[in-house]
Parts: structure tokens; C-alpha cells; sequence
């Protein structure tokens, strides 16, 4: 009897072990454990917010969470996606957060032909996706760039962003967290550096700092050296006026500039939000492989050596790689 108990008692206590080691569950219902996400520490000062729900709610929520108040002019930085088959952010999701900022959705054109090559082209694309329904739509290149410094960067000494960026106080940045055919994975890295350039700054970048007109290949590790270095001369040029959300759903393997993406292969994930780029794109990494089903994605992400971009990040001082996750499940 005595040994029947005991057993029972230490299966019990198997199935509570069991059950707390789960320190989140994601938007899809995979149970992860803090312990399997590698720059996971719970002393860092570095705290990421997440929350698994992916709702309009649920982006105003970590938008608050942050403790920051965006004031003056503000500016949501996102990718107005290249088709109506892109998995870019609906407007019915995040218009709630973009109105209560009452902020501009802001973006530049692309230097690689498509839907949002021009001004004009670029304006009815983000009429024909709803953004204009939400918001006021700024195309930030469409009177030319404008150059910031960057300090210590590896490839680059100075960016170009469109000219409007100097008419705004503070941006949220908006990333719909997913792969990319030259860079491996888009997040907030890519959206404050090749986000914000304008066509000729994309070139700039993509080029390793060799050129602003032409072809936007180039050698791959420059490329995503120089994407590191950009996005260190923007969150140095807003300091404490830039926060950033992403979101991790609808995790193609291909960015929202693919007009006829893969679909998804993995579950959704959730939101993730904090002050440093470099930090909430780790957390993405770590969550990403950490999930059973993101084979595809790895794969994709390591096949174009996505994560020397994270080093690099680091080596030019844009933020901490480790960091604390706090569930806002919890």
C-alpha cells in the first residue's frame, strides 16, 4: 500500500514538473520551456514582452506593456506587402494600435521593380490593402533621401533613408516576423534598415556599401553586414523615440515582398515588443527554433547565413542579444 502511494505521489509530482516546465505556450498551442531558448536569462536586464494571442487587443497591450509613450509626430513603420496573397499585417489588426498613436503609417519604395516601385504605384497598392482606411500613408522617399551617420559600422559610415524621416519625432516599428530570400528572415533588423531606405539607400545596403544604383545583388555576408550597420545609424539617429513590435504569424518562408509567398508550414507564435531591435529579433530566433515545425524556416534563415547578421548587429553595438522573456500570459 505504502509503496502504491509512494508511487502515486511521485507520478503526481512528475506530472506538476512536467507541467510547470512549460513557461509558455504559443498562439498554435506549443508548450516551450524558457530553458530551451539559448539567450534566454532571467537576469538580463533586457526584458522582451511576449504574449501568445495575436489580436488587435493584444498589440495594444504590448505597446503598453513597454512603458513608453510615443508623443509628437509618430510614425508606424511596416511593410505595405507587394499582393493581397502576402502575409503582411492587415490593417484590422493593427489599426487600433496605429489610431490610438495617431500616427502615420510610414514606408519607402522598393529598387527592385514590383508593385511599390514608384510613389504613385506605392500609394494605390497601400489604398488597395486598406492602410489609407486607417491611417495617412507617408512614402518617406517620395522627395529623394536624406543621409545619417553611422558610428563604427563594418561596411557602411553613413545610411540613406527617405527625406521624410526627418519629419518625424518617434517611430513604432512594426514587423511581421518571417523568412527572406536574400537576408534568411526578415524582422525589426530589416524593417529599420532596409525598410527605411529609400531605393537608392536599399542599393546602398544590398551592395555592401559599394554602390547606389544598379543591381541590388551583391556579395551575401557585406550585405547582411551592411543591414547590421543601417540599422544601428537608425536607432542611434532616434534613440529613446523608437520601440518595436513584431509579430510572429503566418511564417512563410518568403517576405512580404514576395507577391506569390509559400504558405506557412509552422504554427503562429505570437507578438513579441522591447526597445532594442537586436534583442526582439533574438527572442524571434530563439522562439522560431525552438518550435517542432520550423524546419523550413530554419532552413531557409541558415541557407542564406541569416544569423551572421545577429553577430554583426552585436559587433556594431545596435543592442543585447540576451535578454529576459516576460509572458504577459502568465
Amino acid at each position: 500500500m505504502m509503496k502504491k502511494l509512494l508511487i502515486a505521489l511521485l507520478a503526481l509530482g512528475l506530472c506538476c514538473a512536467s507541467a510547470l516546465a512549460a513557461d509558455l505556450t504559443t498562439n498554435g498551442g506549443v508548450e516551450i520551456d524558457l530553458s530551451a531558448l539559448p539567450h534566454q536569462d532571467e537576469a538580463a536586464p533586457a526584458t522582451v514582452y511576449f504574449i501568445s494571442d495575436i489580436s488587435p487587443e493584444s498589440l495594444v497591450r504590448s505597446y503598453q506593456a513597454l512603458g513608453v509613450q510615443l508623443s509628437g509626430r509618430v510614425g508606424v513603420k511596416l511593410s505595405t506587402g507587394e499582393s493581397e496573397r502576402t502575409n503582411y499585417l492587415r490593417p484590422a489588426l493593427i489599426g487600433d494600435l496605429v489610431q490610438m498613436l495617431n500616427a502615420a503609417i510610414v514606408e519607402c519604395n522598393t529598387a527592385y521593380g514590383g508593385s511599390r516601385a514608384s510613389t504613385a504605384m506605392h500609394m494605390q497598392l497601400a489604398k488597395d490593402h486598406g492602410f489609407t482606411d486607417i491611417a495617412e500613408v507617408d512614402i518617406l522617399d517620395a522627395e529623394d533621401s536624406m543621409e545619417i551617420p553611422i558610428e563604427g559600422g563594418k561596411r557602411l559610415s553613413v545610411d540613406y533613408v527617405g527625406s521624410h524621416f526627418a519629419n518625424y519625432d518617434a517611430f513604432l516599428v512594426l514587423s511581421h516576423f518571417k523568412g527572406h530570400a536574400m537576408a534568411g528572415f526578415g524582422g525589426a533588423i530589416k524593417n529599420i534598415s532596409i525598410g527605411f531606405g529609400s531605393s537608392m539607400g536599399k542599393v546602398w545596403i544590398h551592395s555592401g556599401g559599394t554602390r547606389t544604383s544598379g543591381s541590388i545583388w551583391g556579395d551575401q555576408d557585406p550585405f547582411l553586414e551592411a543591414m547590421a550597420d543601417a540599422a544601428k545609424g537608425v536607432d542611434t539617429a532616434m534613440g529613446d523615440n523608437i520601440v518595436y513590435i513584431s509579430v510572429l504569424n503566418r511564417l512563410s518562408v518568403d517576405c512580404d515582398c514576395d507577391g506569390n509567398p509559400s504558405e506557412p508550414d509552422m504554427h503562429d507564435i505570437g507578438i513579441l515588443a522591447y526597445t532594442d531591435p537586436l534583442a526582439i529579433d533574438q527572442a524571434a530566433i530563439d522562439l522560431v527554433y525552438a518550435m517542432p515545425d520550423s524546419a523550413s524556416l530554419i532552413e531557409c534563415i541558415e541557407s542564406r547565413n541569416g544569423l551572421h547578421t545577429m553577430d554583426a548587429a552585436e559587433a556594431v553595438g545596435l543592442g543585447s542579444r540576451t535578454y529576459h522573456l516576460m509572458n504577459q500570459d502568465a
